[in-house]
């Protein structure tokens, strides 16, 4: 299935009094690495994709992680990201952090491809992914 890497340096603003990475940023790391994945994987960026395959977007639906060791101020990571699975209307995302080569946060996704309900444009339905974008991202 389709991975990505993205790196990122540890700011400031994304630790605590601690010192450390404040857990809720992690998930913010995450959900910009889904969309490094697949703005790799589409080779155009989320909201020209989102355009192209006319969706909503991708909204999470599950997610969790296993925090194995603190990131802090400075520290340069690396999120490595695939796809873990593809069902009819919604696909999974591993994301593994790595700091100084070693496992520091394993994480997990459940995303839900969907667009605007036709009978009430308020509302969003899932949709079946597309036959060419399973074939990119599988």
């Amino acid at each position: 299935m389709f991975s990505n890497t993205t790196r990122i340096e540890i700011q400031f603003g994304d630790c605590d009094p601690a010192g450390i990475v404040y857990y809720p940023n992690y998930f913010r790391f995450f959900d910009n690495a889904t969309a490094a994945l697949l703005s790799a994987a589409f080779k155009m960026h989320k909201r020209h994709w989102i355009a192209h395959h006319g969706i909503v977007g991708i909204p999470m639906v599950d997610t969790g992680a296993k925090f194995s060791r603190p990131s802090r101020f400075g520290d340069i990571v690396e999120i490595r990201s695939e796809i873990a699975d593809l069902g009819r209307s919604s696909f999974g995302v591993h994301h593994t952090l790595f700091n100084e080569g070693e496992i520091a946060i394993e994480a997990h996704e459940k995303r839900v491809w969907v667009g605007r309900d036709p009978h009430d444009s308020e509302k969003i339905i899932s949709l079946p992914i597309p036959d060419d974008v399973r074939a990119t991202l599988g």
